[in-house]
């Protein structure tokens, strides 16, 4: 467990320490591992803090939040990233499309095709991963596990999309070992390579089943702030 009262500066620090080590007992160049730092709903300070000290890829959830916070940011420094890591609405696919570099979170047939449009339309090209759900819970989002090798040659297929990416979010009352080795299993059999998965408890157990992205927040940030 990390110390409240740890600075943002040292939690980042141990959060890649412990990246790097788990990187190297598994064989893995810890480069090749992304920090994603989940800020949305972080208040300001924290994330003027995280920028301070080099940190450059973001994770947000919502399309409109994501654009008050980064729009200027993102014609201010050329280096960052943003992916959104929340649903996605059809309507919003344009919008996510002109802000986003990554969009991980593609879970159906019409928001592929909305998605598809809007990068013909603007001339956008962000990267896209798709979403499983390993858990097949029905309250969240994503492919099922039995379908998503179809739902990849479809979206392939009709609308032209290059996937580059799987993401899940482990149930949370199950262990996270299996549901990782699961996304790991999909993704080589359909010649992906990029894994978005581990958070704050988790990480290290994902990077040991071949995580390429891991997404921080509670851990890098300290706890949310709770709205007044």
């Amino acid at each position: 467990m990390q110390t409240p009262d740890l600075s943002i500066s040292e939690r980042r620090a141990d959060i890649l320490a412990r990246i790097k080590k788990t990187a190297l007992s598994k064989g893995v160049d810890p480069q090749s591992i992304t920090l994603t730092a989940v800020s949305k709903v972080q208040p300001e300070n924290r994330i003027e803090d995280m920028l301070a000290i080099g940190q450059r890829v973001y994770g947000e959830n919502r399309v409109q939040e994501a654009f008050e916070r980064w729009g200027e940011r993102k014609q201010q420094i050329p280096d960052l990233k943003l992916r959104l890591i929340g649903p996605l609405q059809t309507n919003k696919a344009e919008e996510a499309v002109r802000l986003f570099d990554v969009i991980e979170t593609i879970d159906r047939l019409k928001l592929a095709q909305s998605i598809a449009k809007a990068v013909q339309k603007t001339g956008k090209n962000p990267e896209l991963f798709v979403q499983v759900n390993t858990g097949e819970e029905d309250q969240k989002a994503g492919i099922l596990p039995g379908e998503v090798d179809d739902f990849l040659k479809q979206i392939v297929s009709e609308f032209s999309l290059k996937i580059s990416g799987l993401m899940c979010i482990p149930p949370v009352d199950e262990p996270a070992g299996p549901h990782f080795a699961l996304l790991r299993k999909i993704a080589n059999r359909n010649g992906i390579s990029k894994l978005s998965m581990g958070m704050s408890s988790d990480f290290e157990t994902a990077i040991g089943f071949g995580a390429t992205h891991v997404r921080v927040g509670s851990a890098l940030f300290g706890e949310r702030i709770p709205k007044a």
